[in-house]
């Protein structure tokens, strides 16, 4: 899977804390921060409210309606309730709860005799594809799947490289076949990426793979974008008939990840480099998903109140903690739900892996 758009998987979620309502006439004193209370509408965003505010005081002071509080605004069981944090959905939780099921399926499979087996190769010293690589192997190791790992040195052959691929399309053994992006130049990506087989591509790139998305009926998803759907549908996020924009139109985020929405029964529109007036679109989205590698791409100006903001960009900010595309801070306090960087999208990366691991396995055995 390409680094760009990756995540470790290995750092802990963000907090979100829970508040209470202050007053004790309001009838929805103690409900958490994150969620709107039940039959209230979505939160509006902090201007909207402050005017719903002011206006009330301004109509109360014109009938004479002794109705205010002390400081001119409605009473807390008349006012408008006060802005709320969207719901978080958490990645390494989600991850957690899927892995769980990834190695339930692994033992009965190894009870049938066959241990599902991931082949990772990696080629050249990138420090961030070196980190990937090894999170990989951890999470198989740690969820019952056989893993083997090949190391080759930048200055690797391209010839060599399709001559072990070809021997793990033949290995028995092996199920899932992983080739960490980014490769040396002098190696074709494209052509390595062809050369492993269709039924053991668990990235899910192969030009095989990305038709049979296209029609609607995948062998394999690609791990980031079948990530990503699968936190939606983690909070039962409606999308039939759901206005989505995507944020990048890559091979390995961007296509796929429309493609999905679009199957889910969401109108999806792409933007890239090139969009001239982005928040145009996502002002009027019900789902966003930035995919693009910079940061604060998406800002609380942009979002519609109550929209789902998935977050699979990976950056740093000037303190140097990781960070995704998306202004977490501002956008947390407009959106319905939303994804932390780190701990969203990055582990759900991985644990997709595994799942499309298992699923190769049995499809070998029930052939």
């Amino acid at each position: 899977m390409a680094s760009a758009l990756e995540h470790s998987g290995s750092h802990e979620a963000t907090g979100l804390e829970t508040a209470t309502a202050s007053s004790a006439q309001c009838p929805h004193a103690g409900q958490s921060s994150l969620r709107p209370a039940a039959g209230l509408p979505h939160p509006l965003p902090r201007v909207a409210a402050r005017r719903y505010n002011t206006v009330f005081a301004s109509l109360a002071r014109l009938s004479g309606a002794a109705i205010s509080g002390p400081s001119g605004q409605p009473p807390s069981f008349l006012r408008y309730p006060r802005i709320m944090t969207a719901t978080l959905i958490d990645g390494n939780a989600l991850a957690k709860r899927i892995r769980a099921e990834v190695a339930t399926r692994a033992a009965a499979l190894t009870a049938r005799g066959h241990q599902p087996g991931l082949a990772v190769v990696l080629v050249g010293e990138d420090p961030a594809s070196q980190v990937y690589v090894r999170n990989k192997v951890k999470a198989c190791e740690d969820n019952g799947l056989y893993s083997s790992l090949d190391r080759y040195p930048a200055d690797l052959t391209e010839r060599a490289l399709l001559a072990r691929i070809d021997e793990l399309n033949r290995d028995p053994k092996i199920n899932g076949i992983l080739v960490q992006l980014p490769l040396p130049k002098h190696i074709d990506s494209h052509k390595v990426l062809e050369a492993i087989a269709p039924e053991k591509d668990v990235d899910g790139f192969h030009v095989s793979n990305a038709g049979a998305l296209m029609t609607g009926a995948p062998l394999f998803r690609p791990c980031t974008p079948y990530g990503c759907m699968k936190m939606l549908e983690s909070v039962d996020f409606p999308l039939r008939g759901a206005v989505a924009v995507v944020i990048g139109a890559s091979n390995i985020v961007g296509k796929p990840m429309a493609m999905m929405l679009l199957q889910a029964g969401a109108t999806v529109t792409i933007c890239n480099s090139k969009t001239r007036d982005l928040a145009a679109h996502t002002r009027n989205a019900d789902v966003i998903v930035a995919a693009v590698g910079k940061r604060n791409i998406v800002t609380a100006d942009m979002v519609k109140p109550g929209a789902a903001v998935i977050d699979v960009g990976m950056n740093r900010d000037d303190a140097g903690k990781l960070c995704g595309d998306v202004d977490f801070n501002g956008v947390k306090d407009v959106a319905g739900y939303i994804t932390p960087v780190p701990g969203g999208v990055g582990p759900m990366t991985i644990t997709m892996l595994l799942v499309n691991t298992i699923e190769a396995t049995e499809r070998t055995l029930d052939a």
